[in-house]
């Protein structure tokens, strides 16, 4: 039996993240799968990277076929799965560029970006792609803050705490939609607000997630958040906070500028 058409696209930023990408991708609830495709991009990795997801893919998880709730749709889990891979190491942006456009090739109404590294609670998934289609929006970030506490309790370091509230609160200043954490990874974005944004012309670093949220705010887009737990643990951070923050707030002027012209 032929797999179903894709609903759902789900690109998996990968950098050195041979530890975690197993885990995160199998905790990717199986009626998510029964609707997507998932894209892991690896963004030129010097670790097994490359091994880990041929060991997930030759995993127990995947030698079965989608639960009997969605028997009529069964296929083979093995085909939801692609990787792909950079030669060069291009930055965060380049890869969710790649997985933007890739997504909006498939014809997917929605595309997500889930973190390799397991920041980001992959089981929510499904509970964001229902509030997307439920709530008719075009852009769903998790929120590490929504709950009180939940950051702290994730690990997440003091410094990024301070600093990621001190940036949240000037940015609702600016911006129309009030977040709690407007600098989470986990976001859901619906195709026809990507098919407005002109991918050539966004950062190749980390603010892209910024951007984006930027132009879909400008241009009155449906925006919303959702609560989410988050996981610190050993792993190397790639973001240079001091130069994030002074791109943070250069969106900030740049609106401020549109605003009050």
């Amino acid at each position: 039996m032929s797999c179903p058409a894709i609903d759902y696209f789900i690109f998996v930023p990968a950098y050195n993240v041979e530890k975690t990408l197993c885990e995160v991708l199998s905790r990717i609830d199986e009626s998510v799968l029964a609707r997507a495709h998932v894209l892991v991009i690896d963004d030129g990795s010097r670790d097994g990277t490359a091994q880990a997801f041929q060991k997930f893919i030759e995993s127990d998880y995947l030698n079965v076929s989608v639960n009997a709730e969605f028997e009529e749709d069964a296929c083979n889990l093995k085909s939801r799965f692609e990787y792909l891979k950079f030669e060069q190491n291009s930055g965060y942006g380049a890869v969710v560029k790649k997985g933007i456009a890739e997504g909006l090739a498939s014809g997917a109404a929605f595309i997500a970006c889930l973190h390799g590294d397991g920041q980001y609670p992959a089981e929510k998934l499904g509970e964001f792609f229902d509030e997307m289609e439920n709530r008719n929006l075009d852009l769903l970030q998790g929120s590490r803050h929504a709950v009180a506490g939940e950051a702290k309790r994730g690990g997440m370091p003091l410094y990024k705490r301070l600093g990621g509230a001190f940036l949240t609160s000037l940015e609702n200043k600016t911006f129309r939609v009030k977040l709690t954490d407007r600098h989470s990874g986990f976001i859901v974005y619906s195709s026809r607000f990507l098919e407005t944004v002109d991918l050539d012309r966004l950062s190749f670093s980390f603010d892209i997630d910024l951007e984006l949220i930027s132009i879909a705010d400008a241009r009155n887009f449906a925006i919303a958040e959702l609560p989410i737990s988050t996981r610190y643990a050993d792993e190397k951070s790639n973001l240079n906070v001091v130069t994030y923050g002074l791109r943070v707030l250069r969106q900030v002027w740049r609106r401020m500028r549109c605003k009050n012209p």
